[in-house]
């Protein structure tokens, strides 16, 4: 297969780079000839340097021939205009365009993207996605993610053990995922002093631990409490910048916690009024530097649960945030776009960091990989993905034993099996049959096993 990525920036690189390890031609786009240097000397990745939206420009990066491109620059209209360039002059099968600006995904917008009109196939809008996330988030306190599959049934909850009197402390793997003295989850992956793998049955929960766990929805309470959380959803929180992610964020919040009391600090002041106008009196919007310690002292984030930072400049968003948790509000959760800075935060005091490029990352592979994949979300950007996907008939090797005897190898998991759109209490003599979805979770190194493992489920085949 054959895959341009326009941009070669945080998010562009990353889908280079992991499509690049799995054996895909990936050739990537820029106008910053220092990015495509450092592509083409440190990766298995061809690098083009000019417009992606220019003809010429997709002429040399192969699209004649491509089967994908991922257009993934900074300018929505740039990437528009090269999705209609891929398909109007050289035929490209199937076209993904990141689209940041509301306006273009708005409600009145219907039909622009169309093969008549614009023709874009997947449109990823990281904004709108960043702010479910953290309104996810927001419900349950105690997680740092939470993030739906099986069609919401299903959620993987990532949880730290802050608790040494926890339930779960101490306890095995096996024990935890038993239907007996414990409410049924799935382990999928542990994060400990920094380092993420898929435990053992006989590996046990140590204090400071990052457990990612599979869970039925409607047991996520008992989950939390498993782990030391009892923790209701936010009553009052302090939103710092009212940009795109945060003026989705009020919106979503709005609809799931319609009781939650919200405060919006912005610096820009016309971008404050048109905030105040638009969302309405029951929000409040400061004008101010969020930055500034008197601001969050009128915003009273001493006495609020939580503040989410989510502005345009990462450093903002963590200084913010840290200032936040001084002055004593219970916790903080920052978006941050760059993946250095991610690893550091948490052991600084901020609970939870909300990342667009993985989401971005994360929409981009599901759609890459399609065919029977009908959900993908990744598990830290340097470890690997949960992978949802729907069984053939005959085509599986998970067909063939019961999950207990299959010999998976380190870096492969199976976390749960749904039957009819049911889940499964799912045991090691449960067996997998023709058209049950399944929920894997793969470390980056077995991308290839998975797909074998899912008869070429992951096939990227057009």
């Amino acid at each position: 297969m054959k895959i341009i990525v326009c941009g070669a920036g945080q998010v562009g690189m990353t889908i280079a780079r992991q499509l690049a390890s799995e054996g895909v031609a990936i050739t990537i786009i820029d106008t910053d000839a220092e990015l495509i240097r450092r592509a083409d000397e440190s990766h298995d990745i061809r690098g083009v340097v000019g417009h992606a939206s220019y003809p010429d420009t997709l002429r040399e990066a192969g699209a004649m021939d491509a089967d994908m491109l991922i257009a993934v620059t900074r300018s929505d209209e740039v990437n528009m205009v090269a999705c209609q360039v891929a398909y109007s002059l050289f035929k490209v099968k199937r076209r993904i365009a990141r689209l940041r600006h509301v306006g273009y995904t708005a409600r009145d917008a219907n039909g622009l993207f169309a093969a008549e009109h614009l023709p874009i196939d997947v449109i990823i809008s990281p904004e709108a996605e960043v702010a479910e996330g953290i309104t996810r988030r927001l419900r349950t306190p105690g997680a740092f993610t939470i993030l739906p599959l099986a069609r919401g049934q299903l959620e993987v909850i990532g949880v730290g053990v802050t608790d040494p009197d926890c339930p779960a402390m101490g306890e095995r793997v096996c024990d935890l995922e038993s239907n007996g003295k414990f409410e049924h989850i799935t382990v999928l992956a542990i994060t400990r002093k920094g380092i993420t793998f898929i435990p053992t049955q006989q590996d046990r929960v140590e204090l400071a631990d990052e457990l990612y766990i599979l869970a039925r929805s409607e047991r996520r309470k008992a989950t939390m409490a498993l782990f030391g959380h009892r923790e209701r959803p936010i009553a009052e929180l302090v939103i710092a910048g009212a940009g795109n992610v945060g003026m989705h964020l009020v919106r979503n919040i709005r609809a799931l916690l319609p009781k939650a009391r919200m405060t919006v600090i912005e610096r820009d002041r016309d971008r404050a009024r048109y905030a105040a106008e638009t969302l309405g009196s029951d929000v409040v919007v400061l004008h101010g530097d969020a930055l500034d310690r008197s601001v969050l002292e009128e915003a009273r984030v001493e006495q609020k649960e939580t503040l989410v930072a989510v502005t345009n400049d990462d450093e903002s968003n963590i200084f913010c945030s840290l200032l936040a948790r001084k002055l004593g509000c219970r916790q903080a959760v920052t978006l941050v776009n760059k993946s250095t800075y991610a690893t550091l935060l948490p052991g600084m005091g901020i609970n939870a960091v909300v990342s667009p490029s993985a989401v971005t990352v994360s929409t981009v592979l599901r759609h890459v990989r399609r065919g029977a994949i009908v959900g993908l979300q990744t598990l830290r950007e340097d470890f690997g993905e949960v992978i949802e996907a729907t069984i053939g008939a005959g085509s599986s090797p998970l067909l063939t034993h019961t999950i207990g005897a299959l010999g998976l190898p380190e870096g492969i998991k199976v976390g749960a099996v749904i039957r009819e759109d049911h889940p499964l209490d799912m045991t090691a003599e449960t067996r997998i049959n023709a058209g049950d979805r399944v929920v894997l979770v793969v470390a980056y190194g077995e991308i290839d096993v998975a797909e074998k493992l899912l008869g070429g489920a992951g096939g990227r085949s057009f």
